[in-house]
């Protein structure tokens, strides 16, 4: 076997090397651009929503507020809370997700009938989001009066609760406050995990948490 025939065979090997390498690599790296821009853009919504809660609390009118005083069930509230919000996020009440779109946990469980981060309806809104918005069961004047979720990658998977799912609550005079901001930070990084529910990485990501591949 000549030198020169076994300097092109170690060559050879060294690619054949760096490719596996590289094609191990890119599904990871994949992965995690993916995941930054989906945070990148649950950031960009929170504040925004942030944003339109602080106006719509400067703007709302005593009607409003009767309204919401009168209303007999969480359905009605609802309701009320959809038709102050759609103008603001342009949400959509004609053409609805379809019924196939179902959330789910980071961890991949379903998110079951009854539980408190599962919503009846679903309504396409800005830049094809999906959004849930939920009344909720208050027992002190501290609690949340309403919860909402946004998709912010739509129908297109992996339509996972931490991933491409993130939340808020909703409190009294506008105050909101994304899933988890009220954890201890070891609970938000097990929450926010291939093993966790992943509600809690609403408030993980903007504390500046990482995430898992």
């Amino acid at each position: 076997m000549t030198k020169k025939y076994c300097l092109k065979l170690e060559y050879s090997v060294i690619i054949f090397v760096l490719l596996g390498i590289m094609l191990l690599l890119v599904p990871v790296s994949f992965s995690n651009t993916r995941q930054a821009v989906f945070i990148s853009k649950w950031n960009e919504k929170f504040n925004r929503i942030e944003y339109m809660f602080s106006v719509i609390n400067a703007h709302i009118t005593d009607d409003m507020l009767k309204s919401m005083k009168k209303a007999q069930t969480p359905q009605q509230r609802e309701e009320i809370m959809l038709a102050i919000i759609k103008p603001y996020l342009r949400v959509n009440t004609e053409k609805l997700p379809p019924k196939r779109y179902k959330p789910r946990y980071m961890n991949g469980t379903k998110v079951f009938k009854g539980q408190k981060y599962y919503f009846d309806e679903f309504y396409f809104a800005e830049n094809n989001t999906i959004l849930g918005i939920k009344d909720i069961q208050t027992e002190t004047v501290d609690d949340a009066f309403f919860i909402m979720m946004f998709d912010i990658n739509g129908l297109l998977p992996p339509n996972r609760w931490g991933k491409d799912i993130f939340g808020v609550s909703i409190y009294d005079e506008g105050r909101i406050e994304p899933f988890g901001y009220n954890e201890e930070l070891l609970t938000l990084k097990n929450d926010c995990s291939k093993s966790g529910t992943g509600i809690g990485c609403s408030y993980y990501y903007k504390i500046g948490g990482g995430f898992e591949d």
